[in-house]
């Protein structure tokens, strides 16, 4: 109704000065019947809201469409009514949803071609990395052991950019199954072994039951896992040798922790460590930092629909949980 009147502001106005205008030349022209003016006021608004109320009730649709947002992109092929106006309306709506998706589809084509030619790429680099790494073992000691290392950190580079790479298309890479997390966990401490050894920051696992399963993907776990243990060894090396990493239930809910006693994180920085390429106070201490470890793990759990608590104090070290929950629980089935 308020779009309506502020539609028709103006063509009440000018019936108003129209009205005022004629009565005004019949009173100096010497007609004063003030019945007859009230008679002829009365007559010509009682068509104008009889023509508004007819007006506004034929197009109460589109009204109502205009008043209120669209909720999903199917709602733009939506019949207002029959109205002439109304189905140029709801012609307009329709030209504009299919251009939308032509240019989404476009969109979503460069993208796709820009995530593969990515992930060539990554692959392609990957291979002289191996070759240079397998040259520097037979390099003698410390040249072979800072080549090695270097290699690691590109490695890890290239790691994180794949997985930014594929995080739009995470639906279609998906393959949930039941994952043993202990056995998980061996094969990241595995893979991580002379990162641990290199910052002298050693890892601790606490069972509380063998066999703890749930039901996830387990490619993109280890890599979530990947990056919470190379934050806990990053962050506690020259201040703590040890992060413990533990798999417990809580509430039927299976958790996996990864707990450090590093430098923690400062309270001004924890309510943002999940945006992209925010380093914080940390950051700024460790250059190796790019902000998208822990934004590409919430992501992630997003996606496979586990959640993730954080707790940190500063100077005393940091605890990440990830949780399962009860349904992606299989251990007591």
């Amino acid at each position: 109704m308020r779009l309506f009147l502020k539609e028709h502001t103006l063509l009440i106005f000018v019936q108003a000065v129209q009205m005022l205008l004629f009565l005004s030349i019949f009173w100096f022209d010497g007609y004063r019947d003030i019945k007859l003016f009230a008679y002829a006021v009365f007559l010509s608004f009682f068509i104008l809201v009889s023509y508004f109320l007819y007006y506004y009730l034929s197009r109460q649709k589109m009204y109502k469409r205009l008043n209120q947002p669209l909720e999903t992109l199917d709602d733009s092929y939506q019949k207002t009514d029959d109205a002439p106006i109304s189905k140029a309306f709801d012609e307009l709506m329709r030209t504009q949803y299919k251009l939308f998706q032509n240019q989404l589809k476009l969109v979503e084509k460069e993208q796709e071609e820009h995530r593969k030619f990515m992930d060539q790429w990554v692959h392609q680099m990957k291979t002289p990395l191996s070759v240079i790494e397998l040259t520097a073992q037979n390099l003698d000691e410390p040249e072979s052991s800072s080549i090695r290392e270097e290699t690691e950190v590109m490695k890890t580079g290239l790691n994180t950019v794949l997985y930014i790479a594929r995080l739009k298309t995470i639906e279609q890479d998906f393959h949930i199954k039941p994952v043993n997390l202990a056995k998980l966990i061996d094969e990241v401490n595995g893979e991580n072994k002379r990162f641990y050894i290199r910052n002298k920051v050693y890892p601790k696992l606490e069972v509380q039951k063998p066999g703890m399963t749930v039901e996830t993907d387990e490619k993109w776990l280890f890599f979530i896992l990947t990056q919470l243990i190379s934050n806990a060894v990053k962050y506690s090396s020259g201040i703590s040798n040890r992060i413990v990493i533990s798999i417990y239930e809580r509430e039927k809910q299976a958790i996996l922790e990864v707990k450090d006693f590093g430098i923690g994180i400062p309270e001004s920085d924890k309510k943002r460590i999940f945006d992209p390429f925010f380093t914080g106070e940390n950051g700024r201490k460790f250059r190796e930092s790019t902000g998208m470890g822990l934004y590409l793990t919430k992501e992630t759990l997003k996606y496979l629909g586990h959640q993730i608590e954080m707790e940190s104090a500063s100077g005393k070290g940091t605890t990440f949980r990830i949780v399962f929950s009860d349904t992606q629980n299989l251990t007591s089935l």
